[in-house]
Order: C-alpha cells, then structure tokens, then sequence
C-alpha cells in the first residue's frame, strides 16, 4: 500500500463516565428478573399458563370458601389459616416442579452462569437472588389466597381479633413453608442441567416423603404408638411444618389421631427446619463454586 494513502479516522471511542451501579443493582435486578420469571412474566405466553393456572388452582377454594362464609352467615371460616397450605401441598409441590428448574437450571444447561459471576456480582450474590426470589413467588402463591380468606372473614363479620391472630399465624406458617420449600427444590434442581430431571426429583422428593412419612405415621397411630407419631414427622418437609404450627402456632395438627408434636418437640422441629433452610443455602454455595468453570 503506497505511504501516501494511510489515512487515520478518529470513531469516536470514548471512556464511560455515567453512574456504575455495582453488585447490589445487578443483585436486584436478578432477583426481580428470577421472581418475575417464576410467573412467566417477561417471558413467552407458553410459560404463563401453567404458573397462572395453579395461582388460580391455589386461590380458587378460598373464593368459594369466603363466599359461603357470607351468604350462610357462618360464625367461622371452614378451614383455619394454617391448615390452608397443607390441603393444598399438592399445588405447592407441582408449582415448585415447574419453576425451579427454570430458575436455575437454564442457566446451567445453556453455560450463562459464567457471565453472571463477571464483576459486579459474584457468586453469594446468585445465590442470595435465586433464593430469596423463588421463596419471595411461593410466598405470594401461598399468601394471596390467606389474604382473600381474611378479606372474606371481615366481610362476612367474623370476630376481627380471632381472625387477625388466624391469619397472622397462616402468614408466619407459609413464610416458613416458602423458605424452606424452595431451599430444598433450589438444590435438587441445581444438581442438573437437565429440567426434566429437576421436575421429577422436586417432586419425588416433596411427594413421596410426605406420602412415606403419612403411611408410617398411620402404622404407628393403628398400633397405638402416639409419641413415635410426632417425631415420625421430622422426616418430611410438609409434616415439618405441620408440626412446627400445631407446637408453635395454634394449629391442629393433620398427623393421623391429630397427635401433633408438643412444645418441647417442637423445638427439635423448629431446629431442623432451620437447619434445613442453612444447609440448602450452604449447598447452593457449594454448588456454585464450580459451576460454569
């Protein structure tokens, strides 16, 4: 190339110097992008049909509860606050199959973790944001439905302080429930990529435990074995809960004879669900400490 035609063309490269948001912006952003995912907002219309329909599923009983409630001027509603969640576990369990592979295994199987963990966020912080982001959508799934029971309560005149310890008692139980639900499913699903696999382990894991544990439980209750009853309830994440709000929350309790732990069992169930919850969150940073490299 003759020397004479070498030109330089100045296009215009410039540092940036606007506002650098940094790890807790990029933290809350995943969290709001992750819990907003869990209900298919954002994405494609496919992916907000199943998590709308059991939100429906979830909220349709208490509908038609508080509208028996008021036009049969009943004295109380037909089921308490805290037993809501355990009726329906079914849903519970089916929501947590569908949308925890999807926070978290996509990621995985597409190798998108790597550019997460690329400054600012590092890893805890993924961690925290998945977490806190699936127990934040199964919060609302299992609260909405105790605020349309407390809405309906009002309405139809029931005593305002029987109602506000109820469903104050309904909102500490599924906080719980949320938290230590998605710990768990949260791990499962982060062991693959693959979402199929996370599906099936969520739910053997939240389904047979629960229908083990029940099925001992009634051996137990059949053959008179009343104290083994409450601790046989360890073993499971639903009857976790169950036994936690019948010691601690004024629950009756769904074991067989409705032999619920008392409160000095309780506190061995208050230790392993936190336990439960610390561990799941320990996992996950285990997991993560490789994950992509």
């Amino acid at each position: 190339m003759p020397a004479d035609s070498t030109q330089i063309h100045n296009i215009g490269y410039r540092h940036y110097d606007g506002p650098r948001l940094g790890r807790a912006y990029a933290t809350r952003s995943l969290f709001s992008q992750s819990l907003r995912g869990a209900y298919g907002l954002g994405r494609s219309a496919k992916s907000k049909v199943l998590p709308m329909i059991l939100f429906g599923v979830m909220c349709a009983p208490a509908l038609i509860m508080v509208a028996v409630a008021v036009a049969t001027k009943a004295n109380d509603l037909p089921i308490d606050y805290t037993r809501y969640a355990i009726v329906l576990q079914a849903v519970i369990s089916l929501y947590l199959a569908a949308q925890a592979p999807q926070t978290v295994s996509r990621d995985l199987r597409f190798q998108t973790v790597p550019l997460y963990f690329s400054r600012p966020i590092e890893r805890v912080d993924y961690v925290r944001a998945k977490f806190a982001a699936l127990s934040s959508a199964l919060f609302i799934l299992t609260a909405v439905p105790l605020v349309v029971l407390y809405v309906g309560a009002l309405l139809a005149k029931l005593d305002f302080a029987d109602q506000t310890k109820g469903f104050a008692q309904g909102l500490v139980s599924v906080a719980l429930l949320s938290v230590l639900f998605s710990g768990i499913a949260l791990v499962i699903s982060a062991v693959t990529p693959r979402r199929g696999f996370g599906i099936a382990a969520v739910i053997a894991v939240l389904t047979i435990s629960y229908g083990a544990v029940s099925t001992v439980q009634a051996i137990a209750h059949e053959q008179g074995s009343s104290e083994a009853i409450s601790w046989l309830g360890l073993f499971s994440p639903i009857t976790l809960i169950d036994g936690l709000q019948t010691a601690f929350l004024g629950a009756t309790s769904a074991f067989p004879g409705k032999e619920g732990p008392s409160a000095g069992a309780g506190v061995v169930y208050v230790v392993v669900v936190l336990a439960l919850i610390a561990g799941s969150y320990a996992a996950l940073l285990r997991r993560y400490r490789k994950a992509g490299l």
